[in-house]
């Protein structure tokens, strides 16, 4: 297991937000550089950073040792635990994956610090994932406890980040685009790292400073499709109606005002994770592989298919399978897990008695689900010493308990805060 191990930190190290942020910004005698682009400081201008998301403080460290004085002030809003030291900005840590009221602090002081920009005025965002619950606000007459229902609700169905994302689009005054309008007339210059698959501009952290194509009627589809209609708080339920019927206005869209000073730069997402991941096999050995950048569904039906992709392997040896995405998981029980949690324990489940594969399934931020694990790992010879312990494996994963069981048998990983977030990555070897 060592081995996979090794491989799985290889593959975090390469999105690594230092790395990542000076490879793409420079600055030099007065001129702020984003790839191949410059930008000059106008008279009076001013660049401010706002950064969110899982990665928003290690984007805003490697900002800072660049910018250094240059930078006037800002606001860096990530998850609890996830902070570091910073200079000239503000932090504030928040819930995830649902708002809670540091979240909505985290909103309105974005919404205040906006109120100072003038045409002048640089706005470098630093978006990683996570931003869409760690920053929120409160629309219409809907409270954050409303908020907080319905995303919950949305959660335990298994809706997808693209499906959560929508919703919180058309819940909000920031996200899909909103903030762009509220930065106006500053110029804004975006710089993500992708924790969706497909790396959509406005998926990502609810795409804050992007046109946003979703509408109310999608929003209103996703409720309809997860038969939540009559489940959600009826704030929640009236906002979208006025949606619907033209009374609140659409997230704006591609042809907007505030988008014609915007530049949009990717920095980093799974595809470069697994990368490292493969090269980092190859080294050990390995005949690396990577089968999927589209790993999705239901996390116990992904971990029995990577299972059978893996028995099924009849290529060289000893081979590396490597799967990249991020799955969902439908709540039936109420016990303590993760999607990649989850997904290992089905793995494990599904491994026949003679079976010698090595399965690492975990999140590149170092978190699963509301755990303090990133992920576990299985093998037959777990799944023996849980036998020898009288653990029955089926019963926690139908309670959605996958932390417990792992926990019993050594079987979980923990990183800690990664500072980085590019989805999950799954390691199978097979000797």
């Amino acid at each position: 297991m060592q081995n996979a191990l090794y491989i799985l930190h290889q593959a975090i190290d390469a999105v690594q937000p230092a790395t990542l942020v000076q490879n793409c910004l420079k600055f030099k005698q007065g001129l702020l550089f984003v790839n191949k682009h410059q930008y000059a400081i106008q008279p009076n201008g001013k660049i401010y950073v706002l950064a969110v998301g899982k990665a928003a403080a290690a984007m805003a460290v490697a900002v800072e040792k660049i910018l250094g004085n240059q930078i006037s002030g800002g606001i860096v809003v990530t998850k609890y635990g996830h902070g570091l030291p910073l200079q000239s900005l503000q932090i504030i840590e928040a819930g995830h994956p649902i708002p809670d009221t540091q979240s909505v602090i985290a909103g309105k002081a974005i919404i205040d610090f906006s109120a100072q920009l003038s045409e002048n005025d640089i706005i470098i965002l630093l978006l990683s994932g996570g931003a869409s619950s760690l920053v929120a606000d409160t629309p219409g007459c809907i409270t954050l406890s409303e908020l907080q229902q319905t995303f919950q609700l949305l959660l335990n169905s298994g809706a997808n980040i693209h499906e959560m994302n929508t919703l919180r689009k058309h819940l909000s005054k920031i996200k899909g685009g909103q903030l762009a309008q509220l930065l106006m007339p500053a110029r804004i210059i975006t710089l993500a790292i992708s924790d969706v698959m497909g790396d959509d501009p406005s998926v990502i952290g609810s795409g804050p400073t992007v046109p946003d194509s979703s509408t109310f009627l999608d929003a209103w589809t996703i409720v309809q499709q997860y038969s939540l209609q009559q489940r959600i708080p009826l704030s929640v339920h009236q906002y979208l109606q006025k949606g619907l019927n033209d009374v609140m206005a659409e997230t704006p869209k591609i042809h907007d005002a505030c988008f014609q000073k915007t530049n949009y730069y990717l920095l980093g997402n799974n595809g470069m994770a697994l990368q490292s991941a493969k090269q980092a096999a190859e080294k050990l050995g390995y005949h690396a592989i990577i089968v999927s950048k589209q790993l999705s569904g239901e996390a116990k039906e992904a971990g029995v298919a990577i299972v059978q992709q893996a028995l099924a392997y009849n290529g060289l040896h000893p081979a590396c399978l490597l799967f990249g995405g991020e799955t969902t998981v439908i709540i039936h029980g109420n016990g303590l897990g993760g999607r990649n949690q989850e997904l290992a324990l089905a793995a494990a489940l599904a491994l026949p008695e003679h079976a010698s594969l090595q399965i690492v399934a975990a999140g590149t931020d170092g978190t699963d689900g509301p755990t303090d694990a990133a992920g576990a790992f299985t093998n037959v010879e777990q799944m023996q010493l849980a036998r020898q312990l009288g653990v029955d494996a089926k019963a926690y994963l139908e309670n959605n308990d996958a932390y417990h069981f792992f926990e019993k048998v050594n079987g979980l990983i923990k990183t800690g805060p990664t500072q980085t977030n590019v989805m999950d990555v799954v390691i199978v070897l097979i000797p």
